[in-house]
């Protein structure tokens, strides 16, 4: 396991300061904020310990011993994150049920909620099945890896020592993207679509929800490409927009692993009012459609 990763799996290791409060650290982005996929992450590991491993037998449920699963998130960015205090996290329990378990999280920062999260989890069942195929993608063993890949877009950056911040802020996850990402064809628009195969950069442990939190967390690093690349813009780090998550939503449908590879197949069906969709489906290496996410996000044109 590399240091980055174990770094990472501390900044997720919350401290619990009562029943169902709980404490976080923080630590800059590229940009000088809390990234938002830490707190949604984060978050997510706030209300996941307060579900008990064995809600099912105290409920009485026939599938006695089996933990709930995370399978859908909800949540709004309200304020951008202090990197340099704590953030704390409520949690509430909405409801404990025979197969649904509901929770609401508030992230706090400087006595003002940042962060507002509701996630469902549900003890296992059989049912209906189908999926979305999997798109087409090269194998990501083929593709060049960040520290690779950016280096030969370092003059497209609006900073210097951008490339070492972007390979830093990387350095946990191995993700790699199937064709340029926004910032290497900057005013060249193309088709609102995006992919990138990622991966932890070492193995995790066995515990589902640690594997729903980390796709969680980097879920919000690629997802508004799409938008920029309609437009032929180069994000945040190049300087021709600037912006923030607004909201976000995930569906975790097959069980997976983040510490093995996963496709993120990314478009955005809109842009209007200094905002952009993008959508995206997350699929095992297999072919499985693990995850569906949807998230929108200010883009704005500097002024």
């Amino acid at each position: 396991m590399s240091t980055a990763l174990d770094s990472l799996l501390d900044l997720l290791d919350l401290e619990r300061i009562e029943q169902d409060i709980f404490r976080g650290a923080s630590r800059s982005a590229v940009v000088p904020r809390v990234f938002g996929g830490q707190v949604a992450a984060q978050a997510l590991v706030a209300a996941g310990r307060t579900v008990p491993a064995d809600l099912p037998q105290a409920l009485g449920s026939a599938r006695a011993g089996e933990a709930p699963l995370a399978h859908s998130l909800h949540a709004y960015f309200l304020r951008m994150g202090d990197p340099g205090a704590p953030i704390v996290y409520t949690v509430d329990r909405i409801r404990d049920g025979r197969s649904f378990t509901t929770r609401r999280v508030v992230a706090v920062q400087h006595g003002q909620p940042i962060f507002h999260l509701s996630a469902s989890f549900q003890t296992y069942e059989e049912g209906l099945e189908h999926q979305a195929a999997m798109p087409s993608a090269p194998d990501p063993e083929t593709l060049p890896t960040a520290a690779e890949m950016l280096p030969r877009y370092a003059g497209r950056f609006s900073e210097p020592g951008m490339v070492d911040r972007l390979i830093e802020a990387r350095a946990a996850v191995d993700l790699r993207y199937v064709d340029a990402p926004p910032f290497g064809t900057v005013g060249v628009p193309r088709e609102p679509r995006s992919q990138v195969w990622f991966r932890t950069h070492g193995k995790l442990a066995d515990d589902p929800l640690l594997h729903v939190c980390m796709a969680t967390y980097v879920s919000d690093m690629t997802l508004l490409d799409s938008v920029l690349l309609a437009h032929g813009r180069g994000g945040w780090a190049v300087g021709d927009v600037v912006g923030a998550s607004l909201d976000h939503a995930m569906w975790f449908h097959r069980p997976f692993r983040a510490d093995e590879w996963l496709l993120y197949d990314q478009e955005s069906p809109s842009s209007s009012g200094g905002r952009g969709l993008g959508q995206a489906r997350i699929y095992t290496q297999d072919g499985r459609l693990a995850i569906t996410v949807i998230q929108e996000g200010v883009v704005r044109v500097p002024r």
